[in-house]
C-alpha cells in the first residue's frame, strides 16, 4: 500500500504495527521518529529490523512518507502534533493509535484550526502484558477489532484506505463516534484497569501482604494481570478521558455499596440476582468476542463411511420454543434434550435477561420457572442474539406487546439479515419498531400495549414469520390469523397447544387470540431432523454405510429432507415411530445407496429449506441432473446458501449451476480442494459430508459457526466413520 510507512513511537503497538506491515507486504520501508532519549530504544528496534531507520529529527524521519502513525502515549500527542505541523502532507495518511480519542482531535483543531481530513483517529484494540519493542509482535492485531473515529472533516478516501490497512494487518474494522468511543472505552477498558490498579495498591500496604499474596489463586492473578501495564502510559490515558471515568467512578462507588447493603441485611436473592446477572452478561461478552477472535478450520480426508447408532443434538426450533413459551407460561416447565447450541442458549440468555429464572442446561435438562404472559422486565442492555435468526424474528414477536423498550442486537451476519418480512407486518398490528435503513438489524422495539389482531396472507411461506406474528397475538385485540402459501414448520401450533393455550387451524390458515393462558407442562425435545439431514445423505452417498438416527423428530412440516432423497433412490426406513409430547418421532435407518438425479417437486420445497445445501452434496454424488426451483428464501439465510455451494462445489470439481431461485446440478465426482463456509454452520457440514465421496482431502474454513446448532459435530462424525479433523487459529 505504501512505499515509506513511517512510525512515531516504537513501543509494543508500533513495533508491532511496523512487523505486521512488513510481514503482510503493506509497505516497501519503515522509518521511526523518536527523541533523544528513545534512542537505545530506536537502536534495538533497528537491530531487530522492524524498522529500517530511524531519526531524532522529524523532517528526516517523515520525508517521503506516505503514511504516518503516532504510537505514542496519548499524553504526548499534542506535542507531536506541533513538531509534525511544519512537514504536514496532504496527500500523506495520517493516524494515531491511542486509547483516547477526544483529547487527540481536540489537539489536531488547536493545531491545524480545523481537523486535517486526512487525519483518521484509530485505536487498536489490541495489547500484551509486556512493553516496548521487545515485545512487538507479528500477529498481536490478527482477528483483533481497530476502532476508527473519523469527523465530519475527514476525507473518505483516507478513511477507506485507514480501513484496508488495518484489514491488512488482519483486524476487523468498526467505525464510532469520537464521543461514543471513549465512553464505551471508559468503561471496558479504562475503568477495569483503574480497577486493578487500586486493588493491588489496596492489598499490597496491608501488613499481612506476604500472607495475601502467597494464597492468591490463578483468579486473582487473572483479574490483577492488567495492572501490569505501564504506570505513566494509564496515567496519561486517564487524564485524557477522566470525563468519561469520573461518572463511571461514582456509579462503582453506588453499586458496590449496594451489595454491602445486600451483605448486611443477609439479602441473598437479591445478591443472588446481582451475581446471576452479571455472569450471564459476561458470557454475551464471551459469545461476541469468539465470534470474532475464534477461526476453525474442517480438513476431510477422501473416503470412510458412516455405521453405527447415535441421536443427534436436540432440535433447534422446538429447543427455542421451549424457552419463550415455557417462560411466559405460568408454573414451571421441564425441558429435556434441549439442544445446548449457541443460537438455542442466545434466546435462553435473552429472556434470562429479561427476569426469567432459568436453571440449566446441564446434560440437555432446562427448569424454567415461568413469569406468565405480562411479566416480563425490561433488560438493562441490549439483548443480543448471535446468529440466531429465529431468536430475532420470534422474540421481535414477543416484544411487540410489551410495555418496555428493548434492542435487538446480533452478530455481523445477523445485522445483514432482512427484518422487515416481520417488522412490516407487526407494524401493521400497531408495532413500533425502529431498525437500518436496510431494514435489519439492530432493532429498537417501543414499548406498548395497542396491538391490534389482523389478517396476515404471507406473500412467502416463513416459519418464522408466520410464528412472529402468532406470538405478537398473544399479545393483541380480537383474533391474529396467518395464511401460508405452503405448508412451513407448526412447532409454535403444537407447542401452544401443548401449552393449552387455544389455536384454531383450519386449511392453510392458523388464528390466535389473547383469550387464554399458558400452563407449564413438561418437554421432551426430540433429535432436530435438520442435523439428522448430513447422516441421511453422508449414509447414503457412502459405500458401505448403515446408520441408524435414533430418536428423531418427524413433523411432517419438516420431513421434506426424506421425501427427496426417497425419490432420489435412497435407502431410508422410519422405524419405532411414536408420538412425544405432541411431536411424531422415530428412529431412521439409512444404508448406501446409487443415487440418481430428479427435479426436486416444489411442493418439497418449504419442507425442507433448511436442508438444501446437504441436498445439494446428495445431488452431486447422484447420476444424472437434479434441479431445483422455487427456493430463493436460500439467498437471505446465513448466507446465500445458492451463491455459496455453488461456489463450493464448483471448487471441488462439480458441475452446479446457479440460477436466481435454485440450481442445477450434474452429478459426477467430487473432487478436493479448500472452500469457505462463509461463517454459515450448514454450509460447513454439508462440505464435512461430501469428503464421503471425494476423490481428495476437503479444507473447509470458517466453521466456528457449528457450534450454533450442533455442539460436538467434528467430535461425533469422526466416532461414525468421517476422516475429519480440526485446527483453531
Amino acid at each position: 500500500m505504501f512505499n515509506k510507512l513511517c512510525i512515531i513511537g516504537v513501543g509494543l503497538i508500533g513495533g508491532s504495527i511496523a512487523r505486521a506491515a512488513r510481514q503482510n507486504n503493506l509497505c516497501t520501508t519503515i522509518s521511526a521518529y523518536g527523541r533523544e532519549e528513545d534512542l537505545s530504544n530506536l537502536q534495538r528496534a533497528q537491530e531487530l529490523k522492524v524498522i529500517d531507520s530511524y531519526s531524532l529529527e522529524m523532517a528526516e524521519a517523515v520525508a517521503n512518507a506516505d503514511c504516518v502513525i503516532i504510537a505514542t502515549p496519548v499524553g504526548a500527542m499534542a506535542g507531536i502534533f506541533k513538531q509534525l505541523a511544519p512537514f504536514w502532507s496532504e496527500k500523506v495518511l495520517y493516524m494515531d493509535a491511542g486509547s483516547t480519542k477526544g483529547n487527540v482531535v481536540t489537539a489536531l483543531t488547536e493545531v491545524f484550526t480545523a481537523m486535517p481530513p486526512n487525519f483518521v483517529p484509530a485505536h487498536p484494540i489490541a495489547g500484551a502484558e509486556n512493553s516496548g519493542v521487545d515485545a512487538a509482535l507479528t500477529d498481536l492485531f490478527q482477528r483483533k477489532r481497530v476502532i476508527l473515529t473519523p469527523c465530519v472533516q475527514t476525507d473518505k478516501g483516507f478513511v477507506q484506505q485507514a480501513a484496508r490497512f488495518w484489514q491488512g494487518l488482519g483486524s476487523t474494522v468498526s467505525y464510532m463516534l469520537v464521543e461514543q468511543h471513549d465512553t464505551v472505552l471508559a468503561a471496558t477498558s479504562h475503568l477495569p484497569h483503574i480497577i486493578a490498579f487500586v486493588l493491588v495498591d489496596l492489598l499490597g500496604k496491608k501488613d499481612e501482604q506476604d500472607e495475601i499474596f502467597k494464597y492468591a489463586a490463578g483468579g486473582f492473578k487473572d483479574f490483577t494481570r492488567i495492572a501490569s501495564s505501564d504506570p505513566t502510559m494509564w496515567q496519561d490515558i486517564c487524564l485524557a478521558n477522566k470525563q468519561q471515568i469520573i461518572p463511571l467512578i461514582e456509579q462503582l462507588c453506588s453499586e458496590l455499596n449496594s451489595v454491602k447493603k445486600m451483605l448486611q441485611h443477609n439479602q441473598t436473592q437479591a445478591l443472588c440476582d446481582t451475581f446471576t446477572y452479571a455472569r450471564n452478561a459476561r458470557q454475551r461478552f464471551l459469545d461476541q468476542h469468539n465470534n470474532m477472535t475464534q477461526s476453525i478450520t474442517f480438513t476431510v480426508q477422501a473416503g470412510g463411511h458412516l455405521q453405527g447408532q447415535v441421536r443427534v443434538p436436540g432440535d433447534k426450533s422446538i429447543s427455542h420454543r421451549s424457552i419463550m413459551l415455557g417462560s411466559l407460561a405460568e408454573g414451571v416447565t421441564h425441558v429435556s434434550g434441549f439442544l445446548e447450541g449457541d443460537d438455542a442458549l442466545a434466546t435462553l440468555r435473552a429472556f434470562q435477561a429479561m427476569g426469567v429464572k432459568i436453571e440449566g442446561p446441564e446434560k440437555g435438562q432446562v427448569t424454567i420457572h415461568g413469569v406468565g404472559l405480562d411479566g416480563l422486565q425490561a433488560p438493562k442492555e441490549p439483548i443480543y442474539l448471535g446468529n440466531s435468526g429465529t431468536s430475532m424474528r420470534l422474540i421481535c414477536g414477543l416484544l411487540a406487546g410489551q410495555k418496555f423498550d428493548a434492542i435487538l442486537t446480533g452478530d455481523k451476519s445477523l445485522s445483514g439479515r432482512p427484518m422487515r418480512r416481520v417488522t412490516d407486518p407487526l407494524a401493521k398490528m400497531g408495532a413500533v419498531i425502529e431498525s437500518t435503513e436496510n431494514g435489519t438489524a439492530p432493532l429498537t422495539i417501543r414499548g406498548q400495549s395497542n396491538l391490534q389482531g389482523i389478517h396476515y396472507d404471507m406473500p412467502i411461506a416463513s416459519a418464522q414469520v408466520k410464528s412472529c406474528l402468532l406470538l405478537a397475538g398473544l399479545y393483541a385485540q380480537g383474533e391474529t390469523s396467518v395464511t401460508e402459501p405452503a405448508p412451513t414448520r407448526d412447532h409454535t401450533e403444537r407447542m401452544l397447544s401443548g401449552f393449552a393455550y387455544p389455536v384454531k387451524k383450519e386449511g392453510n390458515q392458523v388464528t390466535i387470540s389473547r383469550q387464554g393462558k399458558l400452563n407449564a407442562t413438561d418437554i421432551d425435545v426430540p433429535s432436530d431432523i435438520s442435523s439428522a439431514a448430513f447422516f441421511l445423505v453422508g449414509a447414503s452417498i457412502a459405500e458401505n454405510s448403515d446408520l441408524t438416527l435414533q430418536h428423531v423428530g418427524i413433523n411432517p412440516t419438516r420431513t421434506g429432507v426424506i421425501n427427496i432423497l426417497q425419490l432420489m433412490g435412497a435407502n431410508i426406513e422410519l422405524l419405532n415411530q411414536r408420538a412425544v409430547g405432541g411431536e411424531p418421532v422415530a428412529d431412521i435407518r439409512v444404508r448406501s445407496a446409487a443415487l440418481k438425479g430428479i427435479a426436486i417437486p416444489e411442493e418439497f420445497v418449504a419442507l425442507a429449506i433448511d436442508e438444501f445445501p446437504v441436498l445439494f452434496v446428495a445431488a452431486a454424488c447422484a447420476e444424472g441432473t437434479t434441479i431445483l426451483t422455487g427456493a430463493k428464501e436460500l439467498r437471505v439465510k446465513e448466507s446465500d446458501r445458492i451463491q455459496v455451494m455453488a461456489d463450493g462445489l464448483q471448487i471441488l470439481g462439480v458441475d452446479a449451476q446457479p440460477t436466481e431461485d435454485g440450481m442445477v446440478i450434474k452429478g459426477g465426482t467430487i473432487g478436493g480442494g479448500s472452500v469457505i463456509s462463509h461463517g454459515d454452520h450448514r454450509i460447513a457440514m454439508s462440505f464435512a459430508m461430501a469428503g464421503l465421496r471425494a476423490t481428495s482431502t476437503i479444507e473447509i474454513q470458517d466453521c466456528e459457526n457449528v457450534n450454533t446448532s450442533f455442539p460436538g459435530f467434528a467430535v461425533l462424525t469422526k466416532k461414525l466413520g468421517l476422516n475429519i479433523s480440526t485446527q483453531e487459529g
